[in-house]
């Protein structure tokens, strides 16, 4: 494959639809975790509104980015510029994961815990939040799998 046929990596429609993705799916992650009023009680829970937080801006700003090169028709292939991307999809897909991974734990302790500690509507929020946010994971990882299978190219 030529460096410009690499499927999702960063100038593409693939890529385009990668970060669209993972802004939905933060987004949603944040939104149902918020509409939990009791979130802020737990570690893990604020953890993941951080990272979700920090994933948002993220995805939408490299969104912007994949757009702006599709519609020049002039994609990015500056070493130094994909070398920044990869590592930040790398360090906040590890970062999801761990946010997706802690909230789950936590979800499935609180309701095996007799269920005095999370309202079952309450928990079944938190459960989307999490699936969300392992969504989110899997479409950093990708992301940063594809760029990084670009970078040794340039």
């Amino acid at each position: 494959m030529a460096t410009d046929e690499v499927a999702g990596s960063v100038g593409t429609s693939a890529s385009l639809s990668l970060r669209l993705g993972q802004t939905i799916f933060s987004s949603a992650s944040l939104l149902f975790m918020s509409l939990g009023v009791e979130f802020y009680g737990y570690t893990a829970f604020c953890y993941l509104v951080t990272i979700m937080g920090l994933v948002i801006p993220w995805s939408f700003a490299l969104a912007i980015v994949d757009g702006y090169s599709i519609l020049v028709k002039c994609p990015l292939r500056q070493r130094g510029i994909l070398l920044i991307i990869v590592v930040g999809d790398w360090v906040l897909s590890i970062l999801t994961l761990a946010a997706a991974c802690s909230t789950a734990s936590v979800v499935d302790l609180l309701l095996h815990a007799d269920g005095a500690y999370c309202p079952p509507k309450l928990c079944s929020r938190y459960q989307i939040s999490a699936a969300m946010a392992f969504l989110t994971w899997f479409l950093s990882s990708a992301s940063s799998l594809f760029n990084l299978w670009l970078l040794p190219s340039l």
